[in-house]
C-alpha cells in the first residue's frame, strides 16, 4: 500500500471516528467508545468487501451487514451517511433526538441502510443467522445451471455482550451446524463492557468455543492494522465455514483518559476530552462535524460501485428470465412480497362434529399450503412431533441440503432470533412452533418482530391447562395476556379447526407484523357455525357464533353475553344451551384475536357487545389480565389466577372450573347481582381430597 493510500484510509476511519464522538457529544448521550475503536475494522469491510448500493438500499442481492453491537450506532450513521446512502449530516447532528432518523440503536424501517433493528445484544447476531439461512434456501431454490441470480453474504459486527449472550451462543451453534459458509462476523474484541474489565465476568476462550461450534476463526492482534484485517476477512470468506474473525481493538481509542476504559463506553467524552482526543488525530478540534472533501469522495465511490452492481444484477436476472421465465417470475413474486392468486382455496374446511385439536388443524393448514405458498418455511425448538410443524414430503435445512423443515433444536431463543432474520431478509413467511409456556424464551425476539413490524408466524401449542399431566411447568396460565401486552402482535386462540384455518389466513395475509397461534394439545369438537363464519370472523377478531333466541327459537335481543377463546368457546356453547333451557336469552360470541377486535370500527364492536347489555361473562383458561376491558364493572371472568396442576387435563378443566354447568351458574350470578369480577379457582383446589 502507498502512503498515499495509508493517509487516506487513517483520513476515513479518523472521519468515523469524529463523526461518531460529535454525535454523542452534541446528543450528550450514547456510546462514543466501541465506533472510536472498532472504525478501521467496519471501514475495511465497508470499503473493500461490502457489496451494497446506497442510491438502493433494498437491492435483493445487496449483502446484509448487521450490527449486532447496536449500541454503536454511531458507527452506523456515520458510514451509511458517509457511503451515501439517504442520511444527511444534519440526521448526524439531531443523533437521538425526537423525530430524527438517527435513534440511539438502529431500527429497522426508519433508517435507510439498517438492516435490522438491534440494541439488545445478542439479537442481531441471530438474526444475521436467519438472513445467512435464507440466502441459501432461496438460492437454492432458484439457482439453475449458469444462472446465480441469488449471491450475497451476511457481514455482521458483534462485541463481548453480544456473544455473553445466550442468543448469540444458540444462533453460533446452529449457524456452524448448518456450515452457513456466506456468513462472516467481526468481533470488537476491547475487553471492555459497561461494569468494567470483561475479565470481571469473563475468562473464556471464544474463539475455541467457535471452533468447537465449526466455525472459522482468526485473530487479528492490532485493531488499527487494515491490511491484516482486510487478509483475515479474505481467508473467512475462503472458508466454507462461517467466520468469526476476533479483532483486538482499544475502546475509546485516541482518548487520553479515556481510551482502554469503560468510562467511554456508554457517555459522551465531555467538551475537554473531545478536544484532546481530537488532537491526538491530528484533527481540527474546533470543528465538528467535518467531514473532508478527500474522505467523502473516497467513501462515495460506493454510489456508482453500487449502481454498476445493481445493473449487472439486473442483466443477470434478465438472462435469467429469457431462460428460466417461471422461475424468474415466481422469484420477482417472493421478493416483492405478493402472495400468488388463488392461494386461499388451497385452505381446509371442517365438517361440523368432527374432533380435531388446533394444534392437528394448523397442521394440515401449513401442509394444504404449501404447494400453493412456496414461501413458507418454518420449523420447531425440538417439538415439531407436538407442535405439528412440519411439512410433509420436504427436506430438513441441513449442511448438505437447503430443505424446508428448519430443526432448531433446544434453542428458542435463537429461533425467534433466527425467524426475525429470515422475514428481515425477504423471500419468505417464517414460521417457529414451541410450547405456549416456553415462548417466554423467545419474548425478547417476538417483541422485535412486533417492533420491526416482521412478517412472522409462532405457532404455540399446548396452550392452557388442559394439555394435562406436565403439570404447572408446562401449562400456560399467564402467556396469553402477557404476549397480549406487546404492541403490534397479533394473537391468535382459535376455538376449532376452522378458527384455526382462519387464523393461519388471517396470519398470512398480514404482511406488517407477527402473528401468534396458541393451540390446543386436546382435541375440540368442530363447532356448528364455524365453516360459514370463521373466516371473517377471525378476520375481525371477533364475531357472534351464536345468536340469543326467544322460547320459540327466533333471535332476539340478548340478556347476557357470554364471550370466550380456545377450548372454552365449546364449554361457553353448552353453557349457553343450558341458559337457554332456563328462558335466558343468551349470545356466545368468539373472541379469538383481542387486537383485531380493537382495530374495528366502533360499530362493528358494538354490533358484536352492545353497550346497553351489561350482563357479560368471559371464559378462558388463563389469567383474566385485561378481559375486564369487555366484560365491565356488571360482568364475570371466569379465569385461572393461578397456576395449575399435574393430572388429566379433562379433569383440571373440570376442577377448576371450566365445565358448562358452572358456566351458566356464573351467568345467572351476573343476572341476579350475586356475582361480580373474578371467578377463579382456589389455591390448593386440586388437593382438596375430593374423589376423582
Amino acid at each position: 500500500m502507498t502512503l498515499a493510500a495509508e493517509r487516506l484510509d487513517r483520513l476515513a476511519i479518523d472521519t468515523i471516528r469524529t463523526l461518531a464522538i460529535d454525535a454523542v457529544q452534541k446528543a450528550n448521550s450514547g456510546h462514543p467508545g466501541a465506533p472510536m475503536g472498532a472504525a478501521p475494522m467496519a471501514y475495511v469491510l465497508w470499503t473493500r468487501f461490502l457489496r451494497h448500493a446506497p442510491t438502493h438500499p433494498d437491492w435483493p442481492d445487496r449483502d446484509r451487514f448487521v450490527l449486532s453491537a447496536g449500541h454503536a450506532s454511531a458507527l452506523l450513521y456515520a458510514l451509511l451517511h458517509l457511503a451515501g446512502y439517504d442520511l444527511s449530516l444534519g440526521e448526524l447532528e439531531r443523533f437521538r433526538q425526537w423525530g430524527s432518523r438517527t435513534p440511539g440503536h438502529p431500527e429497522r424501517g426508519l433508517t435507510p441502510g439498517v438492516e435490522a433493528t438491534t440494541g439488545p445484544l445478542g439479537q442481531g447476531f441471530a438474526n444475521a443467522v436467519g438472513m445467512a439461512i435464507a440466502e441459501a434456501r432461496l438460492a437454492a431454490e432458484f439457482e439453475r445451471p449458469g444462472h446465480r441470480v441469488v449471491d450475497h453474504r451476511v457481514f455482521g459486527l458483534c462485541s463481548d455482550g453480544d456473544l455473553q449472550e445466550g442468543i448469540a451462543s444458540e444462533a453460533a451453534s446452529l449457524a456452524g451446524h448448518l456450515r452457513l459458509g456466506r456468513l462472516l462476523f467481526l468481533y470488537d474484541d476491547n475487553q471492555v463492557q459497561l461494569d468494567g474489565p470483561t475479565a470481571m465476568a469473563w475468562s473464556e476462550d471464544v474463539l475455541a468455543r467457535f471452533a468447537a461450534y465449526d466455525w472459522y476463526t482468526e485473530r487479528v492482534a492490532d485493531g488499527n492494522e487494515t491490511a491484516t484485517i482486510e487478509a483475515a476477512i479474505e481467508r473467512g470468506l475462503a472458508d466454507p465455514r462461517p467466520a468469526l474473525i476476533a479483532v483486538r481493538t482499544v475502546i475509546g481509542y485516541g482518548s487520553p483518559n479515556r481510551a482502554g476504559s469503560s468510562e467511554s463506553h456508554g457517555k459522551a467524552l465531555g467538551t475537554e476530552e473531545v478536544r484532546l482526543t481530537k488532537e491526538a488525530y491530528g484533527w481540527d478540534h474546533d470543528r465538528s462535524f467535518y467531514v473532508p472533501e478527500d474522505a467523502l469522495a473516497h467513501f462515495r465511490e460506493a454510489v456508482p460501485r453500487g449502481e454498476r452492481l445493481v445493473a449487472e444484477h439486473a442483466a443477470r436476472l434478465a438472462r435469467y428470465a429469457a431462460e428460466y421465465p417461471r422461475e424468474a417470475a415466481e422469484l420477482a413474486r417472493r421478493l416483492d412480497r405478493r402472495l400468488p392468486d388463488g392461494w386461499q382455496e388451497w385452505l381446509p374446511v371442517y365438517a361440523m362434529g368432527e374432533d380435531v385439536a388446533t394444534r392437528q388443524a394448523s397442521q394440515r393448514t401449513i401442509n394444504a399450503l404449501a404447494p400453493a405458498l412456496p414461501e413458507l418455511l418454518g420449523g420447531a425448538a425440538d417439538l415439531s412431533e407436538s407442535n405439528l410443524t412440519d411439512i410433509k414430503g420436504e427436506p430438513d435445512f441441513s449442511a448438505g441440503v437447503r430443505g424446508r423443515n428448519l430443526r432448531f433444536g433446544v434453542r428458542e431463543h435463537a429461533m425467534g432470533g433466527i425467524v426475525n432474520g429470515i422475514a428481515l431478509h425477504g423471500g419468505f413467511l417464517p414460521y417457529a412452533g414451541t410450547f405456549l409456556t416456553f415462548s417466554d424464551y423467545m419474548r425478547p425476539s417476538v417483541r422485535l418482530a412486533a417492533m420491526s413490524g416482521l412478517h412472522v408466524v409462532y405457532v404455540w401449542t399446548h396452550d392452557s391447562v388442559g394439555l394435562g399431566e406436565d403439570g404447572p411447568t408446562h401449562q400456560p396460565v399467564e402467556h396469553v395476556a402477557a404476549l397480549r401486552t406487546i404492541p403490534g402482535l397479533w394473537v391468535v386462540r382459535p376455538g376449532d379447526a376452522n378458527e384455526t384455518v382462519a387464523a393461519w389466513r388471517l396470519a398470512v395475509e398480514r404482511r406488517d407484523g407477527p402473528v401468534a397461534l396458541a393451540l390446543t394439545r386436546q382435541k375440540l369438537a368442530v363447532l356448528p357455525g364455524t365453516a360459514e363464519l370463521a373466516a371473517e370472523g377471525v378476520a375481525r377478531g371477533a364475531y357472534v357464533l351464536a345468536e340469543a333466541t326467544d322460547p320459540d327459537g327466533h333471535p332476539t335481543a340478548p340478556d347476557l353475553i357470554l364471550m370466550a377463546t380456545g377450548s372454552e368457546l365449546a364449554v361457553a356453547l353448552a353453557a349457553r344451551e343450558l341458559l337457554a333451557a332456563d328462558g335466558v336469552a343468551t349470545r356466545l360470541v368468539s373472541l379469538p384475536c383481542w387486537e383485531r377486535f380493537l382495530e374495528q370500527p366502533p360499530d362493528h364492536r358494538a354490533a358484536v357487545l352492545p353497550p346497553d347489555v351489561t350482563a357479560r361473562v368471559s371464559v378462558e383458561a388463563a389469567v383474566s389480565l385485561g378481559w375486564d376491558r369487555f366484560v365491565g364493572p356488571a360482568g364475570a371472568m371466569i379465569a385461572i389466577d393461578r397456576f395449575g396442576a399435574s393430572a388429566p387435563g379433562g379433569t383440571i378443566l373440570d376442577r377448576f372450573g371450566f365445565t358448562a354447568a358452572n358456566v351458566a351458574a356464573v351467568a345467572r350470578g351476573v343476572l341476579d347481582g350475586t356475582i361480580r369480577g373474578v371467578v377463579s379457582p382456589p389455591p390448593g383446589l386440586e388437593h382438596s381430597g375430593e374423589a376423582d
